[in-house]
């Protein structure tokens, strides 16, 4: 199995990432032993987390997420998915 997932760091910003072990990257994290990013921004907290069969379905969600706004995101988080294609329309166009 493998994982795509979001943190909430400690000043408010989000970080995405694609594991196969979803419980020890996250223990990473909170050590600061993961990524650079958060580990000048612990601690930090599981917000989203999305199984898949194979990690690179894990990793091309990863990727898709991490191309989208902070409010796109945040719909995810909270499972508005009903609001993702109003999200996904560019500023300024109906």
């Amino acid at each position: 199995m493998a994982w795509a997932y979001i943190l909430r760091c400690n000043d408010g910003s989000y970080y995405v990432g694609s594991t196969r072990d979803l419980q020890f990257r996250f223990s990473q994290h909170q050590a600061g032993e993961g990524a650079a990013y958060t580990r000048r921004r612990r601690p930090v907290e599981l917000v989203w987390a999305q199984e898949f069969g194979r990690l690179d379905e894990a990793f091309a969600r990863e990727k898709q997420v991490q191309g989208w706004s902070r409010a796109k995101r945040e719909a995810l988080i909270m499972a508005a998915t009903e609001r993702l294609p109003a999200l996904s329309r560019r500023r300024g166009r109906p």
